[in-house]
């Protein structure tokens, strides 16, 4: 954060100092766990439903910590407001109105976001200091605080930016207003929140709306219901994808046997290392907004290949000692993101054994049967010859499988994660390909019974 006092914070968040005097200043970052608070930094403190931040204010101020940012007096040097979230939001537009140089780039869709986010921070690196969204802490605690990193040298803010309903985007536009937006694509990801394809265009479209006429908005042009948010925004519109009507246009896309793609781009040969066809469109947004801010296409195409996942769990492939190759994308999962995987999983097994072990997908709404019985129908017609499904919410993804007559697969029913480790074990043969997806439920333990020792996710 830029240096500033606590009497200034206090002033801009209308709360009350408390035992300190003008000379306390932030310098360092700012922290709402305790185990990271360093010289200098703001600590938050929230009153949670387990945990009560306040109690660690003394032990963040002993670890070096400027000052408090909470809601009640904790007998240390700080800050104290009605509602420390409310607080730390206008905290940071502060913060960002003081940096006119800095360009901050806002991130959403259904799913995808990110990757590219990933991608977009890596490529703008190369052309001055760039801050991103740590995983996807893309809500209203995680935005601001990410915003919160910028220094007076630092000239990309990159921030993913989801929702859980209308209004959202707009909310966290408001706390950094972004001058690119980015829109991956519209799925069925939340549609539970949403009610509907279209209401999710609606709520993610927030962001091309915030964008003021000089800013540039990156829209997919292979999905109508994000390239028609152009007559949504004052701003530039660019449009990637494969359609003729991108302006960043992959042609030629070509996969290798580990799923990864190679295209042309504007002329130029692109080979990812990331694997699966989705990345396509990924590193295409990226593309998109390194070019709008004077990036060479030469230099584009170039550190596309060069780039790769940051952030875990999320098409990260490994091999074991034993021929067995391990896709662990269980971060989260929706309909689109499974299908993608799934996909990517028929390539890199093709003439191999592929299992899918699939766990549920939340907050789908009324489509939450149908939509993993469409995934499970998926898994079917691209022949995944083991189909492993935990728990009973995700039972629906075997009578998808069902469905298709020709498939000839094995489907194996777990009731969690553990019996889903020990259907794999029993029957786990050197060259198998294993797929694991699903949304948060602790997917994540399944991969990492496959994990071979010292390889991290």
């Amino acid at each position: 954060m830029i240096p500033m006092s606590l009497a200034e914070i206090a002033t801009i968040t209308g709360g009350t100092l408390v035992h300190a005097g003008p000379e306390a200043l932030v310098t360092g970052t700012v922290e709402y766990d305790s185990r990271e608070v360093g010289p200098g930094s703001l600590f938050v403190a929230f009153a949670g439903e387990r945990v009560d931040g306040h109690d660690f204010a003394a032990q963040a101020v002993a670890a070096g910590a400027a000052g408090v940012l909470g809601s009640r007096d904790t007998g240390v040097p700080g800050v104290v407001v009605a509602d420390p979230l409310a607080a730390l939001a206008v905290l940071a537009r502060a913060v960002l109105d003081r940096l006119p140089d800095l360009t901050v780039v806002g991130i959403t869709g259904s799913s995808g976001k990110t990757t590219t986010k990933d991608y977009i921070a890596q490529l703008l690196a190369r052309l001055g200091p760039t801050v991103a969204t740590v995983g996807s802490l893309n809500n209203e605690l995680g935005h601001p605080t990410t915003a919160l990193r910028a220094t007076p040298d630092t000239r990309f803010s990159v921030l993913e930016m989801g929702a859980r309903g209308v209004g959202h985007i707009r909310h966290l536009a408001e706390v950094a207003p972004p001058r690119i937006g980015v829109v991956t694509n519209i799925g069925t990801a939340h549609v539970g929140e949403f009610g509907s394809l279209e209401g999710t265009a609606r709520a993610k479209g927030e962001l091309v709306e915030a964008l003021p006429a000089d800013g540039v908005a990156i829209l997919n042009a292979d999905d109508p219901l994000v390239s028609g948010m152009a007559g949504r925004t004052a701003a530039r519109v660019v449009r990637f994808g494969e359609s003729p009507d991108a302006d960043v246009r992959a042609e030629n896309v070509t996969l290798d046997s580990r799923g990864r793609a190679s295209y042309t781009l504007a002329g130029r040969p692109v080979r990812l290392r990331a694997t699966g066809a989705h990345q396509v469109p990924n590193t295409l947004a990226a593309a998109a907004v390194a070019l709008s801010q004077g990036m060479s296409p030469d230099d584009v195409a170039a550190a596309l290949c060069e780039i790769d996942i940051v952030s875990s769990r999320r098409m990260d492939v490994f091999d074991r000692p034993d021929g067995v190759t391990v896709i662990d994308d269980s971060y989260n999962a929706n309909p689109s993101s499974t299908a993608a995987a799934l996909r990517a999983l028929a390539v890199l097994g093709a003439d191999r054994r592929t299992t899918a072990v699939l766990g549920y997908m939340v907050e789908l709404g009324e489509y939450e049967v149908a939509g993993h019985r469409d995934v499970g129908r998926l898994a079917a017609e691209l022949g995944v010859d083991r189909l492993i499904v935990v728990a009973d919410i995700a039972r629906p993804v075997l009578d998808g499988a069902a469905e298709v007559e020709q498939w000839k697969g094995e489907a194996v029913f777990a009731a969690d994660q553990e019996a889903a480790v020990e259907a794999l074990r029993a029957d786990l043969r050197p060259g198998d390909v294993v797929l694991v997806k699903g949304s948060r439920y602790r997917c994540w333990k399944v991969a990492d019974a496959l994990r071979p020792e010292g390889v991290r996710p």
